[in-house]
């Protein structure tokens, strides 16, 4: 190991085996009743629920919380492993040897004697070394999982079909294909059938997409912030009306308008 390299803490190894342990207890006969009962299928919610409690984490740059919530996702890899050993499929040794096979294959330039001095390099690498490993499913888009989140899955066929070429010039050429579904849309509204009024959102979000593609930024992460920013303006929406003694439903659009714009002042 170089000697820059960061050192891994003692316990790591020690703790993660008990870790492999407690799990396989909870799962063992006399064990724990809720979690002998799970299955791939009932887990699965916990696991995406708990990738977006560590992207909280991160967001909010809690470091002690984000440490907990790597723990908890961590259980759900060591839980999806269990059951898969019981079942005789695989069991975690087999993943953590996947993976670091996986990592030294696909990092030549660290583990071998490849070259790559950007991380664009390093990226076209890793998809010529993956594009070799395994066959994979014909067409460019099929090895983009449909079982993504649908911002997630828009983000990246798109940068897939843009680097095989099939992509606006420049982001002037994106605002108008934009304002081109923003009037497909209004065209649907006024025929008034939902479903292609749906289609039109559709097709609105995913130019919307595009936008953040062509300004370099992670829409899942932008409507994350967004998110929370709504939250925060509404939380102070309440808090003001509470403080007035008027309840929330009985208040008037004027009223939590003006709350709202003063706690987009106050930089909430």
């Amino acid at each position: 190991m170089p000697e820059d390299a960061p050192q891994v803490k003692l316990d790591a190894g020690p703790g993660f085996t008990r870790l492999v342990e407690i799990m396989a207890r909870l799962r063992a006969p006399g064990g724990c009743p809720w979690d002998r009962e799970q299955t791939f299928d009932t887990i699965k919610p916990y696991l995406l629920e708990e990738t977006y409690e560590v992207l909280d984490a991160i967001d909010a740059r809690d470091w002690q919380e984000l440490a907990d919530e790597l723990g908890d996702l961590l259980l759900q890899v060591v839980f999806f492993s269990q059951m898969a050993a019981e079942q005789g499929y695989f069991d975690v040794s087999d993943s953590i040897a996947a993976i670091n096979s996986k990592l030294i294959r696909r990092h030549p330039h660290v583990f071998g004697d490849g070259d790559a001095k950007t991380a664009g390099e390093v990226v076209r690498r890793w998809d010529e070394i993956k594009a070799t490993e395994k066959e994979r499913p014909k067409g460019l888009l099929a090895g983009v999982p449909r079982s993504l989140p649908s911002l997630v899955e828009a983000q990246k066929i798109a940068a897939k079909a843009a680097g095989a070429g099939f992509d606006w010039e420049n982001i002037d050429q994106v605002f108008d294909k934009m304002r081109e579904e923003l009037g497909e849309l209004a065209a649907a509204r006024a025929d008034g059938a939902q479903e292609k009024i749906e289609d039109e959102i559709g097709d609105l979000l995913f130019v919307l997409v595009n936008v953040a593609r062509f300004l370099k930024v992670d829409p899942e992460q932008a409507l994350r912030k967004t998110n929370a920013k709504f939250r925060r303006r509404f939380a102070h929406v309440e808090e003001g009306l509470g403080a007035q003694g008027k309840p929330l439903e009985g208040a008037t659009i004027e009223e939590m308008e003006t709350l709202w714009q003063a706690a987009k002042q106050s930089g909430l």
